[in-house]
């Protein structure tokens, strides 16, 4: 019996194979951009290795495309007749067809059927960390990586574990073990692009953004081999750069990284357009920036992967002035809404109160805004992304209700936004405080 680098059993039976199975591994779990290649690579040696095929049928579903589809189903047809010998291979091929039968949550629980029988296999641990994050799961996320952490202990991929652990404990708020757990997972691998931004996140939701700045330029080795998700790196620099009013670097940084590849991935349009967001409810006027991306997002107004996708190329839409698209979007949530499986209940709370809110939004229309976005808060957690991606939503609810004279709401907003971080006020929490305190002291007309 073979076993791979994550000392779990692996029906491979050549060296060559075994040996890029684990690059692969590796590659995965630092967000490499030469995965693909060597999984590729093993199904070419092992065209009948079920758990090769149902990886990849599994990492195509992540991309959030409608288009990738075709391919996950391809890969399922030939996982189903290909060589299963373990129940860890047989387990990813079910997770693949739960994911495929709109049900992504017993994915995952097919994924942690895995890690009950093999705690130390750090690729399943990844790929239900990877699918929790998508449905907003945080508590689970963090659950499932406790779990596992024992079997880690003098396991050779133990970093990257730490990395996923950092990030589940600054999702759930416990922002000082989070930069622990992140820095000792770097010291173990430097290459964790996914612990870094980990600790990267720490440092936003504690208002310390000439550390996250410190440690994301100190440590490029984390980052710079990356997949696109060196762009979600350079997104944060971003923000931690416009907590310091750094407003002409966060521009600079969209044009010169974030979008000097002009993708359509929608991870890459997530952070585009809410940096861009960000930058005018700070008066930023960020010209024509805004049409590239609608151009885009005009062209997912039916994809309906994932909502937090959908949402921003809503922003994008909204945003531009796409105002056919937008309604197109909107009016595709309203039957999304009543379809089943798991999306579908996103699509219908918080999903349709959301869009609403921000073609209302994108409308001046801040009452509406206001009241339909505020009415989505409760569950926005749900759409997936981390509390920094989703707090575009929030400042945008802040900045309607402040414009809608909702100053009682308003203020709840902020304290409740202020707990989240730790008792932390950013820049944004602070100046919203003081434009709320002015506005309380205008006279009523």
């Amino acid at each position: 019996m073979s076993h791979d680098i994550c000392q779990s059993p692996v029906s491979l039976t050549t060296p060559g194979a075994l040996s890029e199975w684990n690059k692969m591994i590796c590659g995965f779990l630092a967000h490499t951009a030469s995965t693909p290649t060597h999984l590729g690579a093993v199904l070419e040696a092992e065209s009948d290795f079920a758990m090769g095929h149902a990886a990849k049928g599994l990492f195509s579903l992540m991309l959030g495309r409608h288009e990738m589809r075709g391919a996950a189903e391809d890969a399922y047809r030939m996982a189903r007749t290909g060589r299963a010998t373990h129940a860890r291979e047989r387990g990813w091929i079910d997770a693949l067809g739960f994911w495929l039968a709109g049900r992504p949550s017993r994915a995952v629980a097919a994924m942690e059927d895995v890690l009950r029988a093999h705690p130390e296999d750090t690729l399943s641990a990844k790929v239900s960390h990877a699918i929790r994050f998508m449905l907003g799961d945080a508590a689970g996320m963090r659950r499932s990586v406790e779990a596992v952490l024992p079997a880690h202990e003098a396991h050779p991929l133990r970093g990257y574990l730490l990395g996923c652990h950092a990030f589940t404990l600054e999702e759930t708020g416990d922002y000082a073990a989070a930069e622990r757990a992140g820095i000792t997972g770097l010291e173990l691998a430097p290459d964790d692009a996914w612990g870094l931004h980990a600790v990267a996140h720490v440092y936003d939701m504690t208002a310390q953004p000439d550390r996250g700045i410190a440690l994301i330029e100190d440590n490029c080795a984390a980052w710079d081999h990356c997949n696109n998700f060196r762009y979600h790196v350079w997104w944060h620099k971003a923000l931690l750069h416009l907590d310091r009013n750094e407003t002409a670097l966060a521009v600079a940084l969209y044009d010169q990284q974030i979008r000097a590849d002009k993708t359509d991935d929608y991870r890459d349009i997530a952070n585009a357009s809410s940096l861009l967001m960000r930058l005018e409810l700070e008066g930023v006027d960020v010209a024509d920036r805004w049409d590239e991306l609608a151009d885009l997002s005009e062209q997912r107004t039916a994809d309906g992967s994932l909502v937090f996708a959908d949402l921003h190329y809503m922003l994008a839409l909204g945003a531009a002035g796409r105002f056919e698209a937008a309604s197109e979007m909107a009016l595709r949530f309203t039957r999304d809404a009543r379809d089943p499986g798991d999306m579908a209940l996103r699509v219908a709370d918080p999903g349709l109160a959301a869009m609403a809110g921000l073609h209302s939004f994108a409308e001046a229309r801040w009452d509406t805004a206001f009241l339909n976005l505020s009415a989505a808060r409760t569950q926005m957690q749900t759409v997936g992304g981390s509390h920094a991606q989703r707090d575009v939503f929030e400042r945008m609810t802040i900045d309607a209700g402040l414009r809608a004279g909702f100053y009682d709401e308003v203020s709840t907003i902020l304290d409740q936004r202020r707990t989240l971080r730790g008792g932390h006020d950013d820049r944004f929490n602070a100046t919203r405080q003081d434009m709320l305190t002015h506005a309380r002291r205008i006279p009523a007309q």
